[in-house]
């Protein structure tokens, strides 16, 4: 049986899983279409580039579900928590990156490693021979998306994702916006600055929102539909639930004192989060949005401090590709139907650059186990790769499956009582429990060399 594992897509989940797989000694094939196929959200042939956020999310290993996977996924030495770590800006308790120099950093990682070939090729069918992980993400091509659904027998899934727009720093305007973290969360002073925030007033939120409503969107094209992730709604989709929405969500002003005027709270906050080390670039916290170029120029000019904004890019929206993993994954992510054929990333139905990177590490070391012949234990739903494994390959419905982000949700729950107010005991426990069977997964499961 050969000992090569070959990898479609070189997005964070292919990245990571080639990364897992090379480290064990095992030759890693990674097939990537780009730069020769390119795709309308890349910009670049580099491996695991971002094209939406450049936000990790939080970092908290202790209080939150996505910083627990970070967690986990360093004790796995884990490739892209490492380059994260190396190219992390300031952000409060989140961890964010600069962009450009991560990707870059990741493909030489990868490029110069005497066990990866990476080759600039597209595959457009299922191999039925060989060890295969299909880490396409949500853009996977057209061709390879026919024989995927050819193969399972079902409609693939979808849903609408969007993208935030990009503001050019020297163009805000500084004696209307102010820097603070919510809360000054972070232990520095560059975390508890992290944010750029531009209030607005009572009036100016209600026209904001007349606005949105009434702004041009984007057209779907004929026989699609609107099918959109909870966790990545446009900012007009959420006003259309109801004009208090977006101030209960990502313009919430909880934690954020107005410096130029501190004796008045804001009635909302739209922040902005560095997006470059240079701190030229900052993008707009959960501004994802279908409105045409010409009307959101426009309306995010009507925010106090953007009244002259430069946009470096405005929002996007595409369509995200995902299967109905419950139904067509087993617990070691092999499809079904052709079991030499391993799953990873978006594509399985989790959401996140975090998400895809752990599903991708997971698959890699599965596929090192069923390679050199390794007993194979489940990984403990207990933990966060766990938790999210469990819930794409059984623990969702279904009917009703779509992406998911990792959180205490999906954990088996602790015995702790107290309520809303015992939530940081019991989020600690969560965590606390993880670590512990996390760590004992990996030292009954360390991947010893296969060279």
């Amino acid at each position: 049986m050969t000992r090569k594992l070959n990898i479609i897509g070189g997005g964070m989940a292919g990245s990571e899983a080639a990364w897992q797989a090379a480290q064990a000694g095992v030759e890693v094939v990674i097939h990537e279409m780009r730069p020769r196929i390119g795709t309308f959200a890349h910009r670049t042939g580099n491996l695991a580039e971002m094209v939406c956020s450049n936000s990790f999310r939080s970092d908290d290993d202790e209080q939150n579900a996505v910083g627990l996977l970070h967690w986990e996924m360093r004790q796995a030495g884990g490739l892209v928590m490492e380059v994260a770590d190396a190219h992390r800006l300031p952000a409060g308790g989140a961890l964010a990156v600069d962009r450009d120099p991560f990707a870059e950093a990741v493909t030489e990682r990868l490029r110069s490693h005497p066990k990866i070939t990476v080759q600039d090729a597209e595959i457009s069918e299922i191999p039925s021979e060989g060890h295969w992980i299909v880490a396409t993400g949500p853009l996977t091509s057209g061709a390879l998306a026919e024989a995927i659904r050819a193969e399972t027998g079902a409609d693939q899934l979808a849903f609408f994702d969007a993208i935030a727009p990009i503001v050019h720093h020297d163009s805000i305007d500084m004696s209307r916006a102010w820097m603070q973290s919510r809360y000054d969360k972070g232990e520095t002073e560059a975390e508890r600055t992290a944010y750029l925030n531009c209030p607005m007033d009572r009036e100016t939120y209600e026209a904001f929102i007349d606005a949105l409503l009434a702004a041009d969107k984007a057209e779907f094209h004929e026989g699609e539909t609107a099918n959109y992730f909870d966790g990545c709604l446009p900012i007009e989709v959420m006003a259309e639930r109801g004009r208090e929405t977006l101030r209960h969500g990502p313009m919430k002003p909880r934690g954020l004192t107005d410096p130029h005027n501190p004796d008045v709270k804001p009635h909302a906050v739209v922040q902005l989060r560095r997006d470059n080390a240079l701190g030229t670039l900052y993008n707009i916290v959960g501004f994802q949005t279908k409105m045409k170029y010409g009307a959101q120029a426009a309306v995010f000019r009507t925010i106090p401090g953007l009244e002259e904004a430069r946009f470096a890019r405005l929002g996007g929206i595409h369509r995200n590709t995902f299967i109905n993993s419950p139904t067509l994954l087993d617990d070691q992510l092999r499809l079904r139907s052709r079991p030499n054929v391993r799953f990873a990333g978006q594509i399985t139905g989790v959401e996140g650059y975090v998400e895809s990177a752990a599903m991708g590490l997971l698959a890699g070391r599965l596929a090192v186990s069923e390679i050199t012949g390794q007993a194979t234990a489940p990984v403990p739903p207990t933990t966060a790769m766990g938790a999210l494994v469990t819930h794409i390959t059984g623990g969702a419905d279904a009917k009703t499956f779509q992406p998911m982000n990792v959180n205490f949700g999906l954990f088996p729950p602790v015995d702790l009582k107290g309520g809303r107010r015992n939530r940081p005991a019991r989020y600690k426990a969560y965590t606390d429990r993880a670590k512990a069977d996390w760590t004992s997964w990996l030292a009954g499961k360390a991947l010893t060399d296969a060279a």
